[in-house]
C-alpha cells in the first residue's frame, strides 16, 4: 500500500485528474479542493496526523490519504507510521477497529453519522443469546465474525474474517459447525466453498444486495470479452456470473495486474472511480451503487475532524482486547 496522490496539484491539474471519471466535477469546485487540500495537509503536519482512507471514499479524499485501503489494511498500516492522531475516512466500525489495533493513538471519524447498515444488523447481546441458542444443539459451534462490524460483536466472537480469506479461516477452525455473522451473502458464499455447516446471520449490505443479475446480463450482452470482478458481499446470483468474486484489495490486484483491458467492477462506486483514476490504461465499467455512508466524508469534515479533533472513537478496554483478540486469532489462522 502507498501513497499514490500525495502530489500537490493546481485547479487546473485537479480538475483534469477527477474530470476523467464523468463524475459532475467542475472547475469551480476543483479550485476549492484545492484550497481544503492545502489546509489539511497543514493540519496533518501541524498535529502529527495521518489520515487513512477507505476504498469507497470520495475521489477528492484521496488527494489527502497518507493511506487508501481496506479498513483492515488501513488499520494495520497505521501500526507503521509514528503519528499522534489517525483520520479515519470511513464508516464508524472502521474507526473502531484502528482504534482496536492502536490503542495509544488518537482516532477520529470525520463525520459520526457515517454508520454501516451491514454492522447495525447484529449487536453483541443478539449474539450472545443466539450462540447460547446454538451450542445447546451444536456444542463444538464457533463464531466467525466479519470485519464488517462493531468492537463489541469482535469481542463476543471466537475469530474475525475479511472477505478474502473467510473460507482459508472457516476451514482451519477445528469445528464442523459455525456461525458466521453478520453478511447472509458472505455467508453463502464460505458454506459454496466449505463442507463445514455455515448458519447464517441475517444481515447484508444494502449497497452490495440491491445489485442485481440483470445489470451484469446488460453489460455482458454489449461487452461479452470483459472481466466481471464482484465482491462477495453480492447476492449468490450475481455471484454466479462473476469471473472472480474478490475483496477490493484483491480486485485492484488482479485489475492491475491482469493482461485484460477491461472489466466491469461490482462492488460500491467508489472503487471504479479509484481504478480509473490508477490504472488509466485500461477500462474500468460500472456495476455499482453508491454508499450514502461513505460518501458523507468530505474534505470539510476532514479539515473540521483536524482542526477541533472531532469526532474521537473511544473504548473500553475489555471491549478493545476483546475484538483485538479475535483480530489476532484471525491473522494466526491466516498466516
Amino acid at each position: 500500500m502507498d501513497t499514490v496522490y500525495g502530489g500537490e496539484k493546481s485547479s487546473q491539474e485537479l480538475y483534469a485528474h477527477l474530470a476523467r471519471l464523468d463524475s459532475g466535477y467542475t472547475v469551480d469546485a476543483c479550485a476549492s479542493y484545492v484550497d481544503l487540500i492545502r489546509a489539511i495537509r497543514a493540519l496533518k503536519a501541524e498535529r502529527n496526523a495521518v489520515v487513512l482512507a477507505h476504498n469507497y471514499q470520495r475521489p477528492e479524499i484521496f488527494e489527502v490519504a497518507d493511506f487508501i485501503g481496506d479498513s483492515l489494511e488501513l488499520a494495520r498500516e497505521a501500526k507503521k507510521v509514528r503519528s499522534e492522531i489517525l483520520v479515519f475516512c470511513g464508516v464508524h466500525f472502521m474507526a473502531e477497529t484502528a482504534k482496536v489495533v492502536n490503542p495509544e493513538r488518537t482516532v477520529l471519524l470525520p463525520d459520526f453519522r457515517a454508520g454501516c447498515s451491514l454492522s447495525d444488523s447484529i449487536s453483541a447481546e443478539a449474539l450472545a443469546e443466539r450462540k447460547q441458542e446454538l451450542r445447546k444443539v451444536y456444542p463444538d459451534l464457533q463464531v466467525v465474525c466479519y470485519v464488517n462490524t462493531t468492537a463489541e460483536v469482535k469481542a463476543e466472537s471466537d475469530v474475525c474474517c475479511t472477505s478474502a480469506n473467510a473460507v482459508q479461516i472457516v476451514e482451519k477452525l477445528d469445528s464442523h459447525n459455525i456461525l458466521f455473522v453478520p453478511d447472509e451473502n458472505l455467508a453463502r458464499y464460505v458454506q459454496s466453498e466449505t463442507k463445514k455447516n455455515i448458519i447464517a446471520w441475517e444481515g447484508n449490505c444494502y449497497v452490495h444486495h440491491q445489485i442485481t443479475p440483470e445489470q451484469i446480463r446488460t453489460v455482458r450482452r454489449n461487452l461479452p470479452h470483459l472481466k466481471v470482478l464482484v465482491h462477495p458481499e453480492c447476492r449468490e446470483d450475481v455471484i454466479k456470473l462473476a469471473d472472480a468474486a474478490l475483496s477490493t484489495s484483491a480486485m485492484m490486484r488482479y485489475a492491475k495486474q491482469s493482461p485484460a483491458q477491461e472489466f466491469l467492477i461490482v462492488t460500491e462506486c467508489g472503487l471504479s472511480d479509484r481504478l480509473l483514476l490508477e490504472v488509466p490504461e485500461k477500462k474500468f465499467y460500472k456495476s455499482c451503487k453508491l454508499c450514502a455512508y461513505m460518501k458523507m466524508i468530505t474534505l470539510d469534515s476532514v479539515h473540521d475532524a483536524l482542526l477541533h479533533r472531532r469526532y474521537e472513537i473511544t473504548l473500553s478496554e475489555s471491549v478493545r482486547a476483546g475484538a483485538e483478540r479475535s483480530l489476532n486469532r484471525m491473522l494466526e489462522l491466516s498466516a
